[in-house]
């Protein structure tokens, strides 16, 4: 990311996935059984009960959900996010659950921009999850995500599996998504059918629920299985790391793995917590 070049000149270029739009379409959706279960994930991947007496990092926290639950299990919270309407549904969140809160501070910034990092606090846990491979440079994003992290700290952080050619592929789709209505509807025209209606249909055929797929996805994160598809055809900027690579990028660094899921292979995010 150029700092000289604006996040809404980016998004007329065709550079940049408007991420805050769909995060502000899933907030109609958030309800408590979404925000529990993106608790749960939290505590299920940090191996905690409660955050109560921590500092928690959440680096672009798109929808707010993710800091939400950090703040409802007792974390004093630091938010911020590259795109203005990201930032302003993690607001919302926050006006919602814990207005007039003083332990939850929310700001506009980018992890790429030196001086801002140097500017927050040291924190106990250091959280992004699927945001630093859309930034534009994963790799210095990923070391400014270590630089307010307390010398006993946690980072956990979610990254695109790298799958070689298919990732190239998934690549021109994005660029395509970006170029216009005109490349956004050939794209839903062709990924629509494909990912959403021939499923459903196909779970009718064979005497499914054809919803199921969406609640054991919710199951998950608490996410929405339509928001993300939008956000995986669209999401540029777009980078890729495979597990080896995180892993040694880390253990250069002197950090430890503490907790790992990855996707086998397949597209989507590894998950990984490192400890010092």
């Amino acid at each position: 990311m150029d700092k000289n070049i604006s996040f809404e000149v980016e998004v007329e270029r065709g550079e940049r996935f408007e991420f805050g739009k769909n995060w502000a379409k899933y907030l109609k959706t958030l309800n408590p059984e979404r925000i529990e279960v993106a608790k749960k994930s939290l505590q299920e991947m940090l191996g905690i009960r409660t955050l109560e007496g921590k500092s928690f990092l959440d680096i672009g926290s798109g929808s707010g959900l993710f800091s939400l639950a950090a703040r409802s299990l007792g974390a004093v919270v630091y938010s911020f996010d590259y795109d203005p309407q990201s930032v302003a549904c993690t607001r919302e969140l926050k006006r919602r659950y814990f207005d007039n809160d003083d332990k939850w501070r929310i700001t506009q910034g980018s992890v790429l921009d030196s001086d801002f990092i140097a500017s927050l606090p040291q924190v106990d846990i250091v959280y992004s999850w699927g945001v630093l491979h859309h930034t534009g440079n994963m790799w210095m994003a990923l070391e400014n995500a270590l630089k307010p992290l307390s010398e006993e700290g946690l980072i956990f952080i979610s990254l695109y599996n790298d799958q070689g050619p298919k990732s190239k592929y998934w690549l021109k789709i994005k660029k395509l998504y970006n170029k216009g209505l005109l490349g956004k509807t050939a794209v839903q025209a062709v990924f629509i059918p494909r990912y959403i209606i021939l499923p459903f249909i196909k779970d009718i055929i064979l005497l499914r629920n054809p919803l199921t797929r969406y609640r054991e996805y919710k199951k998950e994160r608490g996410m929405s299985r339509f928001h993300d598809f939008l956000d995986w055809w669209g999401g540029l900027p777009f980078e890729v790391a495979s597990v080896e690579e995180v892993f040694h990028f880390f253990l250069e660094k002197g950090f430890a793995l503490r907790n790992i899921k990855t996707v086998n292979g397949g597209s989507g995010c590894n998950q990984f917590v490192f400890e010092r």
